[in-house]
């Protein structure tokens, strides 16, 4: 088991933990109202029509995409470059992550910094 080398006056309280956990999820749900409203209204339908949300893990600003069917799969995956384009307004350090239905389709995460995304 993994032991802290701080003593337990210079961790944090409890109340420091959950209030900092708190203020992440708030983080998260006002990146993705901003988000949405950031993308033209082609890439708002097609994000309607799946599960979305983002989470923000070690520093590093996560889109996760969860589709439902292989249509909104695909097209989704053609979106991707439109999207690391967009999330780079947001964070320095982010990634896409893509789940497909399942059985159906290729599950991956990408970091946005990996290709070129041109102009929108």
């Amino acid at each position: 088991m993994y032991q802290p080398y701080l003593s337990p006056d210079d961790l944090p309280s409890n109340k420091t933990t959950l209030l900092s956990g708190i203020w992440l999820t708030q983080l998260e749900e006002a990146t993705k109202n901003s988000f949405f409203l950031a993308c033209k209204s082609t890439v708002r339908i097609l994000l309607s029509s799946c599960h979305w949300y983002f989470k923000v893990n070690s520093g590093i600003l996560i889109l996760i995409l969860v589709c439902h069917d292989l249509k909104s799969y695909q097209h989704l995956m053609t979106t991707i470059p439109y999207l690391a384009n967009k999330l780079k307004r947001f964070a320095n350090q982010a990634k896409i992550s893509v789940s497909s239905p399942v059985n159906e389709g290729i599950p991956w995460m990408v970091n946005i910094n990996e290709f070129w995304t041109g102009e929108d």
